[in-house]
């Protein structure tokens, strides 16, 4: 949001929150901003969450493997995640047909690959609107 209505919404002034951001800033707290993109206004009608896991052979590929693949077309975001899968890799493609082709052609057919699971996303929420009137505080409080 812009620095007025963050100084507006935290009751302080605009210098206050610009100091205070920036401070985060350099501590490294924050570390890039965002913008929130609309893809179906671009003809990216549908997402997917495609679960992939590497052959065992090809472990010592992980960071190599997240590397090639963040720089696809389509690829949004590659979470690197422990458990039976070692990849939830997000994308954004103008039909299933798209998503089914992306998947088929450039994830399932790479050596390091052993299988692949694909998900539609029917509906992606981000960044504060889980956190309601509580604010970064409640993510640190007890879970109820």
């Amino acid at each position: 949001i812009p620095n007025a209505a963050l100084a507006a919404r935290l009751h302080v002034a605009p210098s206050t929150t610009h100091g205070r951001v920036k401070a985060l800033r350099e501590a490294g707290v924050i570390r890039s901003s965002h913008i929130e993109v609309d893809y179906t206004a671009l003809g990216l009608e549908v997402q997917g969450i495609v679960s992939v896991r590497l052959r065992a052979q090809a472990r010592p590929q992980i960071k190599s493997y997240a590397a090639k693949v963040i720089q696809l077309p389509n690829v949004l975001s590659v979470f690197f995640v422990g458990g039976t899968i070692d990849f939830l890799i997000h994308v954004a493609c103008t039909s299933t047909a798209q998503l089914r082709d992306f998947v088929a052609s450039e994830l399932s057919m790479d050596p390091a690959v052993a299988s692949t699971e694909t998900n539609i996303v029917f509906d992606h929420l981000i960044g504060q609107e889980h956190l309601g009137s509580g604010g970064l505080a409640a993510l640190r409080g007890p879970i109820r």
